[in-house]
């Protein structure tokens, strides 16, 4: 027993010098998330003073807005796998060539974009109208969701191009750079929320208009803030020097980027989607639902950073550790991020569920069923959290190895073979309520975290990229 608990001890906790490496990445990226989530929290709040319909058509819109968002940081992570392991392996050329294959991603998600969003937002939108309700009020809903998504628009070219540098930053190990561009951010947005919002200090009073607008101005302080240090500090951060000469890159990089990052994009898109039909599907308990969802989600957002963070430092320590060729020192950090992670989430869900009661009485705007249905719902979200944190870290393991096949089988194959056909079920046969039919789907991520035990032990996402993309 002796011996089995020292093993255990060696394989999952690290030593000192291990944790000040973990904390030294993870700490600006919890400070980044958790003042963003904050602040959203904050917006939803105002947006929920309006009303079940303003709330629940903007956060109708920002379901469409996150399949975007997912759909960039998809398209992103192919060429930030090799760019972390350039990184690691001293390559700035790599490096810079993988920088411009972001660029032209996000070109072509922008078209694809704005094309979806111009052409169908009413098509779109009515998807999270089906559920019992008053139909002015759907409409309503229709209404501030085309409003909101309309002006959201203008942001898009500023996240994506925000996203590209960032992303390159933090595969060199910078994340503080990010975190301060983040906090700017959303400040800046938190502000013009409550001005133009409620048109405070003599602006017009825009309402979930002025949200967007709000949002939108957040978004290119960001972009301003991350080119103008990267550039300005051109000699640390060497692959910004002569990156928009062209945008040509070797033509085998492209396409072994593109082979390795194309089931990632698909991966972030169709998991995206299929959250975002999860959400449709729970919506036909009523339109009530919407709200509750928007609500819960909102605040347990405040409560994630901790196990969302250790994906960062699974795709930077495990990513170099590759890159550099020490696949024994990867093999060994991997478990060791996975049980901080599920510690984390442990201790953050147990807060969670303490908090569940008290954080819905703060939108006074919604209806109090709104505010006890979020309030369940909140406390399903804190006895998965572990479940989460265990298949966040295993789903950047595979990532990081370039095992992007099984990283799309594992992540959004599961969410269309297991998460949606559940919540189907339980909501159109079972005839179940809301919070049954959503505790089952999220119990459910017990299936997927053995499947990613399963993938991480095994090895097979062990791979030195440097070599494959010379």
């Amino acid at each position: 027993m002796g011996s089995l608990l020292a093993r255990a001890r060696r394989t999952l906790i690290g030593d000192r010098a291990f944790y000040r490496a973990v904390l030294a990445i993870i700490i600006p990226v919890i400070i980044q998330s958790s003042i963003s989530n904050f602040v959203n929290f904050l917006d939803n709040l105002m947006v929920g003073a309006l009303g079940d319909a303003q709330m629940s058509g903007v956060s109708i819109a920002n379901q469409l807005v996150f399949v975007f968002n997912l759909a960039i940081f998809g398209g992103l992570a192919g060429p930030g796998i090799f760019g972390a392991q350039f990184y690691g392996a001293g390559d700035i050329e790599g490096m810079r060539n993988t920088f411009r294959i972001k660029l032209l991603e996000s070109l072509f998600l922008l078209a694809v974009a704005f094309t979806a969003f111009i052409g169908f937002n009413r098509e779109l939108i009515s998807l999270f109208l089906q559920g019992d309700g008053d139909a002015r009020m759907a409409e309503a809903m229709l209404k501030n969701g085309q409003d909101y998504l309309m002006v959201i628009l203008v942001g898009l070219p500023a996240f994506a191009l925000t996203q590209c540098y960032a992303g390159t930053l933090r595969e060199m190990g910078e994340t503080r750079l990010p975190m301060a561009a983040s906090v700017a951010a959303v400040f800046t947005n938190a502000v013009f929320n409550y001005l133009l919002i409620f048109g405070k200090l003599g602006l017009p009073r825009l309402e979930v208009v002025g949200a967007a607008v709000a949002t939108v101005i957040s978004r290119y302080v960001e972009l301003g803030i991350v080119m103008a240090f990267t550039h300005r500090h051109h000699r640390r951060f060497t692959f910004i020097e002569g990156a928009f000469r062209t945008l040509k890159v070797p033509g085998a990089l492209f396409k072994k980027v593109l082979r390795m990052g194309a089931p990632l994009l698909m991966n972030e898109l169709l998991w995206s989607i299929g959250m975002s039909t999860l959400t449709a599907v729970y919506s036909m308990c009523g339109l009530v639902v919407v709200s509750a969802l928007s609500i819960s989600s909102t605040i347990s957002n405040l409560f994630n950073s901790v196990y969302m963070s250790m994906g960062t430092a699974v795709a930077v320590m495990v990513g170099q550790a590759l890159g550099a060729g020490d696949f024994e020192k990867a093999k060994s950090d991997v478990w060791k991020l996975i049980a901080f992670g599920i510690a984390g989430a442990a201790a953050m869900g147990i807060l969670l569920a303490l908090f569940a009661p008290l954080i819905p009485r703060a939108y006074t705007g919604v209806t109090q069923d709104v505010r006890d249905m979020a309030t369940r719902l909140l406390r399903v979200t804190s006895c998965a959290m572990p479940l989460y944190a265990f298949a966040h870290c295993t789903y950047f393991t595979l990532r990081s190895g370039g095992k992007t096949i099984i990283t799309f089988l594992f992540d959004s194959g599961y969410t269309w073979a297991i998460s949606v056909p559940l919540a189907l079920l339980m909501v159109k046969v079972v005839r179940a309520d809301i919070i049954a039919a959503y505790a089952t789907v999220e119990g459910a991520n017990v299936i997927k975290c053995v499947i990613g035990y399963l993938f991480v032990k095994s090895g097979k996402w062990i791979q030195n990229l440097t070599h494959v993309a010379d």
